[in-house]
C-alpha cells in the first residue's frame, strides 16, 4: 500500500461530486477520434480547427457533450495512448494555418503545401510521416517569423508559468532532433553539462531548438484553451482523456526516472472480447508503458500526477481516465511488446525458461484472498481521492475484467463508471443472466455502445446476424440479437434481419433513453458506419482511419438520421 489512510470515505465527497456534476440532466454526447476528423482547413489529420467545426455541429444538433481521444503528443508509433510526454500537447492537433497561427503568412502556407503534396494527404487515411512533416515545416515557418520579430510578453509568461515541465521536455525534444542523440543514457543534468561543453555555435544552435519547441507548446496551449472557451459557450461538455501509462522513451520517464519502474511493462489480462490477435487472446495486452512507482510518487505528494490533471483540466472540464482499474492493480509483463512473438504459443513453463520464472501477473497483488482484494481497493481508492483533490469530477473506464471491489469504491467516491448494454447482465445461477435494463443504470454513470477499441454497432449486429446462418450457435447469436433489441425498446422488431435503418434507429435510442447522466454515441455508430478505429493486439492499421467526408457534408450525407434526432432526444429527456 502506498501509506495508510482511513478509507471511509466522508459523505461530503461525494456529495460536492455529485452537486458540482448536476447529474440531474442528462445529457447526450458524441465520441469523435480527433483524427479522424476533416475540417474546413483539413490538412491529412484532424486538428482543433476540425473539432471547433465538430463541436458547433454537435451542438447545433442538440448533443451537450463531445468526447475526444488522448491529444498529447505521440510516441513514434503515433498511438493517442502511447505518449511521448503527459505534459506535451501534440503539433498535429495544432490548426497550422494563416487564420490560426499570425506568423504563417498565406503564400509561405500555400508553397510549402504544394510541397508536401497537401492534396493527397487530404485523401484517404492518415500519413502520419508526412501529415507531420508537413505540420513540422508550417511550425518551422511560423517560429523563423516569430523570432524576427522579437519577443512575445504571453510567450515569455507561458514559458515561465510552465517551467516546471517545459524546461526538461524543450531540453528533452532537442536532444531527440540531434542526428547525435544524447538522451539515451543520460539525464537532464547530464545534458546540461553536455551542451554546456559545446561550442557557441552549436550551444546557440541547440537553445534555438528548445524555444522552437516551446513555441509549439504555446501555441498548442493556446488553441486548446480557447476550444474549452468556444465550446463552453455553446453548451458543450468537452471530455478529454487521461492514457493509462507513457512511453519507456517519453519526456516523463527521461525526466523523473525514480517515478517509474521500468523493468515490467503494464497492460491487462486476457479477454473474450479481444480475439483477434493470437498474442492478446493467449497472453492479454502488452502495452509496453512502465508501471508507475507508487511510493516514490507519494513522496512529493504525487505532484507528477496532479501537475498532469491541472494541465488537462485547462482544456476538458471533465476527464475520462484510462484502464481505472489499473489504479487498483495493473497487469504487467516481465517482457517488453518487442519480444510479444516470441510467446505467442508458449505453455506457461516454455514462457519461465526464457523469463527466469516470472509470468504476466497483477501488481501489487492478485485478487485470489481477502486480504489482496482489500489491499487492491485501499489502493485504487486512495488514488481515486488524489485525483479528486485536483479536478472536480472524472469519468473512470472500468472496464474489462471487473474486481468486485471496483465500483463501489467509485460509486461511493461519486465517479461515474461505463456502462456497456451488451455486456451489463444480471446474475443467475447459471453465471448468465438477462441485459440489465438501461433504466435500472445508476444515474452516475456513463453508457455508450463501443468505445475505439470495440467493433462499431453495425459489424455487431451483422456478425450476430451471420452467426444465426452458422451450423453451431446459431440459437445463442439470435437470443443475443432480441436481448439487445429488448434492451432498446424495440421488441417488435424482427431480431433476424441484417443491420438496417430499422435496427439503426433503436440502437440510437435505446442508448439514449438509457439513465445514466451521459450517453455517448461513437461518431461512426451515429452514422451506422462499419468503420473501425483500433484492433487491440493489431501491430499496423490502427489509430489512422479517417471519416470519409468532411463535417461540412454530414448534413447532407446523412440526414434522414439526423432529422430523427430532435424527437429522439427529446423523448429521452437529453435536450
Amino acid at each position: 500500500m502506498i501509506v495508510e489512510r482511513d478509507s471511509v470515505l466522508p459523505l461530503r465527497l461525494a456529495q460536492a461530486n455529485f452537486e458540482r456534476m448536476n447529474i440531474s440532466k442528462k445529457i447526450a454526447g458524441l465520441l469523435a477520434p480527433l483524427f479522424s476528423l476533416r475540417g474546413e482547413n483539413d490538412l491529412g489529420v484532424g486538428d482543433a480547427g476540425a473539432l471547433r467545426e465538430f463541436i458547433a455541429w454537435a451542438a447545433r444538433h442538440g448533443f451537450g457533450a463531445v468526447q475526444i481521444l488522448p491529444v498529447n503528443e505521440m510516441y513514434a508509433d503515433f498511438s493517442p495512448y502511447n505518449l511521448r510526454s503527459a505534459f506535451a500537447l501534440d503539433p498535429l492537433v495544432i490548426e497550422t494555418t494563416p487564420e490560426a497561427v499570425p506568423w504563417l503568412r498565406r503564400k509561405k502556407f500555400e508553397k510549402i503545401c504544394a510541397e508536401h503534396g497537401v492534396e493527397e494527404l487530404r485523401k484517404g487515411d492518415v500519413d502520419y510521416p508526412k501529415v507531420f512533416a508537413l505540420k513540422r515545416a508550417l511550425l518551422e515557418a511560423a517560429f523563423a517569423r516569430f523570432n524576427k520579430e522579437g519577443d512575445d510578453e504571453d510567450f515569455d509568461e507561458f514559458c515561465e508559468a510552465e517551467r516546471e515541465w517545459l524546461e526538461d521536455y524543450t531540453l528533452y525534444r532537442a536532444l531527440v532532433d540531434c542526428k547525435d542523440d544524447n538522451r539515451k543514457d543520460s539525464s537532464p543534468a547530464f545534458a546540461r553539462v553536455w551542451l554546456a561543453s559545446q561550442d557557441d555555435d552549436t550551444r546557440r544552435d541547440f537553445v534555438h531548438r528548445m524555444r522552437f519547441f516551446a513555441f509549439v507548446q504555446w501555441l498548442a496551449h493556446s488553441q486548446w484553451r480557447e476550444l474549452n472557451a468556444f465550446a463552453r459557450a455553446l453548451g458543450v461538455l468537452l471530455i478529454g482523456d487521461v492514457p493509462v501509462g507513457v512511453s519507456i522513451e517519453s519526456h516523463d520517464v527521461w525526466a523523473w526516472p525514480e517515478l517509474f519502474e521500468t523493468s515490467l511493462s503494464c497492460g491487462a489480462p486476457p479477454e473474450g472480447a479481444f480475439q483477434d490477435d493470437p498474442f492478446t487472446a493467449r497472453w492479454g495486452q502488452n502495452w509496453g508503458f512502465p508501471l508507475y512507482n507508487w511510493r516514490a510518487m507519494s513522496e512529493d505528494n504525487f505532484a507528477w500526477w496532479r501537475r498532469r490533471l491541472r494541465l488537462l483540466r485547462r482544456f476538458f472540464p471533465l476527464l475520462r481516465v484510462d484502464h481505472a482499474l489499473g489504479f487498483f492493480r495493473i497487469y504487467s509483463f516481465p517482457w517488453r511488446p518487442q519480444e510479444n512473438e516470441r510467446f505467442v504459443h508458449l505453455s506457461d513453463d516454455e514462457a519461465r525458461v526464457i523469463t527466469g520464472g516470472a509470468l504476466p501477473r497483477f501488481v501489487d497483488y492478485g485478487d485470489e484472498t481477502l486480504e489482496s482484494r482489500e489491499h487492491n481497493r485501499r489502493h485504487g481508492e486512495f488514488l481515486m481521492r488524489v485525483f479528486l483533490e485536483e479536478v472536480d469530477s472524472f469519468v473512470a473506464e472500468d472496464l474489462g475484467t471487473v474486481p468486485p471491489y471496483v465500483r463501489p469504491t467509485l460509486d461511493a467516491l461519486g465517479i461515474p463508471g461505463f456502462k456497456i448494454p451488451q455486456w451489463e447482465r444480471n446474475d443467475d445461477a447459471s453465471g448468465g443472466g438477462s441485459l440489465v435494463a438501461g433504466a435500472e443504470y445508476p444515474r452516475l454513470s456513463f453508457a455508450t455502445f463501443a468505445t475505439h477499441d470495440h467493433p462499431p454497432l453495425r459489424t455487431m449486429w451483422n456478425e450476430l446476424f451471420d452467426r444465426t446462418h452458422a451450423p453451431e450457435g446459431a440459437d445463442h447469436a439470435m437470443r443475443e440479437m432480441r436481448e439487445l433489441l429488448d434492451f432498446c425498446g424495440a421488441r417488435s422488431l424482427n431480431a433476424g434481419q441484417a443491420f438496417n435503418r430499422d435496427v439503426h434507429l433503436a440502437f440510437l435510442h435505446g442508448l439514449f433513453a438509457c439513465n445514466s447522466w451521459l450517453a455517448v454515441h461513437m461518431i461512426t455508430d451515429l452514422f451506422g458506419s462499419d468503420m473501425r478505429v483500433n484492433v487491440p493486439g493489431l501491430a499496423v492499421g490502427n489509430w489512422a482511419t479517417r471519416i470519409p467526408a468532411p463535417i461540412a457534408q454530414w448534413n447532407t450525407l446523412h440526414g434522414d438520421i439526423l432529422r430523427e434526432l430532435p424527437h429522439m432526444l427529446e423523448e429521452t429527456q437529453r435536450v
